[in-house]
């Protein structure tokens, strides 16, 4: 960490969570290493957060172009992971895939110095069985962000079995320190707090819209203002993406054998049809403008 407060991050993963996570980084002014295999996703990536910034200056009322050309300078992209040797954060956001985890870990663990965050963005997988691959499960934890990354103020810090309370510390500190409010979840089990609520909920809603009680938009705006939902759960399912929500549905009813965390004929029928939200156009709603 430098005297004035930023540090080198390195986030490996370049999809649609770990853009965001860049950017809110960035934005607070730490030097990023954005890390993904193709250059085809990097460009991606470093176009959404462009136009995520020049959305947030609009908001702001314009006159930030300065602001948003100086986040995207201390973003620097690679394909090649040895670049993030040296850094003192690194956040790892690829896909929930405990072994792929497990190797990118394997590889933070031999890159990033003694005493560096290693940080798993991951919605559900068991911090401790991701940490079992370094040689330091101690400096493990869990910074389970939200999306979009830079308008969702949550972040779960997870402990794992063998995280200190130092890491712990640390996580929380990164995380407020890119403007997130935390919440310390305290036992390793698989979908962590938020992620077992929104499963449930979610999987509720798509049985309403299967057994014809309500449509998908009516239960949407039902949550909408019934509950004060910024989005309603169908359209935050098609937002994570259906595929995956049905494979950690899944995961989560394997762990708990609860009725709560079966999956939906529905569901099953949307994903195999191709159907799994935004990024394909169409999930239980019709995106125009999906990627």
């Amino acid at each position: 960490m430098t005297a004035d407060g930023t540090t080198s991050v390195a986030v490996v993963g370049a999809g649609f969570m770990g853009a965001g996570i860049a950017q809110v980084a960035a934005a607070a002014g730490h030097e990023v290493v954005l890390h993904s295999r193709t250059e085809a996703t990097l460009r991606r990536a470093l176009e959404g957060v462009r136009a995520s910034l020049e959305r947030a200056a609009a908001r702001g009322g314009g006159g930030r172009e300065a602001e948003v050309a100086a986040t995207l300078a201390r973003i620097r992209t690679t394909t090649d992971l040895e670049r993030v040797a040296g850094c003192a954060v690194a956040v790892e956001s690829v896909a929930e895939d405990l072994e792929l985890k497990q190797r990118v870990f394997a590889d933070l663990d031999r890159l990033c110095p003694p005493g560096a965050l290693l940080a798993t963005n991951t919605s559900g997988i068991p911090v401790t069985a991701i940490a079992e691959a370094t040689g330091r499960p101690g400096s493990v934890v869990g910074t389970h962000f939200f999306s979009p990354v830079p308008r969702m103020e949550l972040c779960e810090i997870v402990r794992g079995r063998e995280t200190t309370d130092e890491t712990v510390a640390a996580a929380r500190s990164f995380a407020e320190g890119i403007g997130k409010s935390c919440v310390v979840v305290e036992k390793d089990l698989p979908g962590f707090v938020t992620t077992r609520l929104i499963i449930a909920f979610v999987l509720e809603a798509v049985r309403l819209v299967e057994t014809g009680i309500c449509g998908a938009d009516d239960v949407d705006r039902a949550c909408r203002l019934a509950f004060g939902h910024a989005m309603g759960p169908l359209a935050t399912a098609d937002q994570a993406g259906l595929d995956v929500l049905r494979e950690v549905a899944a995961g989560l009813a394997k762990e708990y054998t609860h009725p709560a965390f079966a999956t939906p004929d529905l569901l099953d029928r949307l994903v195999a049809a191709g159907r799994h939200g935004r990024k394909t156009g169409r999930g239980f709603h019709v995106w125009d403008d999906a990627p």
